[in-house]
This record gives C-alpha cells, sequence and structure tokens, in this order.
C-alpha cells in the first residue's frame, strides 16, 4: 500500500477484517476509552443500555426467579425429609397405646357429663383431679389389705367441653382427647395426658399426640401451673386451627391443583405461598398469620408478575419514538401489580373460598391492567 493511500476504517493492526454489527458498535470501536470524556462514554453506555438494557433486564429477572423456584424445590424436597424423620415409629406407638386407653376409659364409664359456658371451671377439674387422686389411693390401699372397691367410688365419669373429652385415667392422671373437624368432618384425634405427684401439687404434661411443632410445652410452662382451665382450652384451639389450616391448603390442592404450579408452607402451615400460572401472567400468593391460633391470614401479598407480553404492545418500527414508547411499555408489564381485590377476599374468607372469587374474577382485573399499561406507556 503507498504511502498516500489510507487503512480501511475496519482493518485491524492484523490485517483481519473486524465485522462491525450496527452503527452502535462501530461509534463504540471508534471511541478510545482512554482519551475519550467521560460524557460521551457515559452518553454511549446510556444509548446502548437503552437498546439492550431492557432485554438483559428481564433474562436477569426470569434467571433470578428460576433460581428462586429451584431453591424453594430444594427446601420443599428437605421438608418432607424432614416431617419423615420426626414421624418415628415410637410416636406412632404412643398414639396407639393412648386411643386404646382413652377407649377403654370411654368403655368403662357410667356417665357421661356435657358442659357448656360457666359448667366448665376451676371448680370442676378440681374434682376430677381429687377423684383420680381418691381412686388411686383406694386401688393401692385395696391390693394391700385385699378389701374390694366400693362401686361408688369405682364408677366412670367422662366430661365433654366442645371437641374436648376428659378421662380420669389409670395412676392419677387426667387425659384429655381433643377431637378435631373440617367443614363438619371427623379428622384427627390428639391426646395430651396430665399428672400431678399429689392434689396439692401443679400439674405436668407427661405425654402428648400432638404435633412437634405446635408450643404445647411453651404453653405448659405458660399457662398449666396457673390456669389449667386455659391451658386445656388453648391446646384444643391450637391442634383445631392447625387442621382447619392444613385442610384448607389440601382442599385448593384437591380442587385447583392443575392451576397451581408450586405450593410451599411452613410445617404449621402459619405461612403458606403458592403460584397460579395457568393464565396470561404469573400470579404469587404470600400469606402470614398472626398467630397459630388463626385460621384467616393476617399479612396478605398478591401479585401479578405478566410473563407474557401482549403482542399489541410491540411494533417493528424505526421510529426512536416508538422505540422508547416499546421500552417503557416492556418495563411497565416487568413491574409486578398488586391484585388488592385478591387480598380483601383472602382476608375475609376461607383459602378455597378465596381462590374460586379470585380465580372468577382474574382475567377481568388482569384485562384492565393491560389497559392501564397501555394507556400510561
Amino acid at each position: 500500500m503507498s504511502s498516500g493511500e489510507k487503512a480501511p476504517a475496519d482493518v485491524g493492526t492484523s490485517g483481519k477484517s473486524k465485522p462491525v454489527a450496527n452503527v452502535d458498535d462501530k461509534l463504540v470501536a471508534d471511541v478510545d476509552p482512554k482519551s475519550a470524556p467521560p460524557e460521551q462514554l457515559e452518553q454511549l453506555r446510556r444509548r446502548q443500555h437503552a437498546l439492550t438494557g431492557e432485554v438483559n433486564f428481564l433474562q436477569e429477572e426470569d434467571t433470578r426467579l428460576e433460581t428462586t423456584r429451584v431453591r424453594l424445590l430444594n427446601v420443599q424436597k428437605r421438608h418432607e425429609a424432614l416431617k419423615d424423620r420426626l414421624s418415628r415409629d415410637s410416636d406412632k406407638m404412643i398414639f396407639e397405646r393412648l386411643q386404646k386407653e382413652f377407649e377403654a376409659a370411654r368403655v368403662a364409664q357410667t356417665e357421661e357429663i356435657s358442659l357448656e359456658g360457666e359448667q366448665w371451671n376451676d371448680g370442676l377439674l378440681a374434682t376430677v383431679r381429687e377423684k383420680v387422686h381418691m381412686e388411686a389411693d383406694r386401688k393401692a390401699m385395696s391390693s394391700q389389705t385385699s378389701i374390694p372397691l366400693d362401686p361408688q367410688f369405682n364408677a366412670k365419669t367422662t366430661y365433654r367441653i366442645k371437641n374436648q373429652v376428659i378421662c380420669c385415667l389409670e395412676g392419677a392422671r387426667i387425659g384429655i382427647q381433643y377431637e378435631t373437624y373440617f367443614a363438619g368432618e371427623p379428622c384427627e384425634i390428639y391426646h395430651c395426658v396430665l399428672e400431678s405427684k399429689s392434689f396439692l401439687e401443679k400439674m405436668t404434661v407427661i405425654e402428648h399426640t400432638v404435633p412437634f411443632f405446635l408450643p404445647i410445652r411453651e404453653a405448659e410452662n405458660d399457662l398449666l401451673s396457673s390456669n389449667a382451665i386455659k391451658f386445656i382450652d388453648y391446646v384444643g384451639e391450637l391442634v383445631q386451627s392447625y387442621v382447619d389450616r392444613r385442610e384448607q391448603v389440601r382442599l385448593i390442592k384437591e380442587l385447583y391443583g392443575k392451576q397451581i404450579g408450586e405450593l410451599f408452607h411452613s410445617l404449621p402451615y402459619n405461612l403458606i405461598e403458592f403460584v397460579l400460572e395457568d393464565f396470561d401472567c404469573k400470579v404469587t400468593v404470600s400469606l402470614r398469620y398472626a398467630d397459630l391460633l388463626s385460621t384467616l391470614p393476617s399479612r396478605i401479598r398478591v401479585l401479578a408478575w405478566p410473563v407474557h407480553p401482549s403482542k399489541k404492545m410491540i411494533s417493528t418500527s424505526d421510529n426512536s419514538n416508538e422505540e422508547s414508547s416499546e421500552a417503557a411499555a416492556t418495563v411497565a408489564q416487568s413491574i409486578p401489580s398488586r391484585l388488592s381485590y385478591a387480598e380483601d377476599a383472602l382476608r375475609t374468607m376461607s383459602l378455597p373460598e378465596a381462590y374460586a372469587e379470585i380465580v372468577l374474577h382474574l382475567p377481568r382485573m388482569l384485562q384492565q391492567m393491560h389497559q392501564h399499561v397501555v394507556t400510561a406507556s
């Protein structure tokens, strides 16, 4: 090449041609980052971001969501494995033994008294405590002196308070059997056995079949020594509320399982999250319960995450203003929207009822959201 000729702009020092994809790539290639003013570099960076940044943003969001989904699935697998390990054979044996003992006490009963309101009080519980200790003492004396038991003191009385059945068990023990229900149908039975060394000493929980993740021991420390009635009633509410929350989740899985992509919950079902994917967007539902006695959530968040952009919002055009409008619409689509009507339904209805209400109105609400995005862009 003669000295008067200029080298082509797209030829590098190696003599090979460097392909230039578009004008912006060529502009970047022509700018020396060492000598160019910072303002020029920032302007080029912004221009590149305007053309490719939104696509990268959406891809990064998808990657993060997929990573979170995989992590949650792993947590769910570990959660199921933990439940299996904690449901030991010994726990099942305790349940079977106590169930047989309670059934024997119910068969041997001579009277069942149903209590309502103020009939269930400290005086009645004191009478039950005195009776179990007297029976234990008389049996001990009878075994030593061969004196037959008095049939009057051998009478077995059982007390029923709502879903609780209180029995006098052998060995100066008081047994409480909790019967749980959902939608009027019986569910699990739980047991709690109380004992005291003497009538004057405080009672303690010696056995129970309440799930390990429900705070029965904390309730024992806080309530049993000071207010045994309140302790017994609290445990009854505790297991009934747990069963209610659990059965609500089971029912939506049974009725709407094909619409639910992912569902996670804590062991006591006081944290529930699930995803709806059978629509033009992904809807995430997050529920928190104020305490373990609640059957309706106290903190609710329902978000709609569009994942299928409407073709009406994306058109091919060389006009820069239209490109900016399309980019703004794409960004608006990537931002989730809260579904207030769904949150209101979950706040006042059971989960299956609220779910039906959400699904019924969801297409119309998504259409309104779409129209709002188009208008705003």
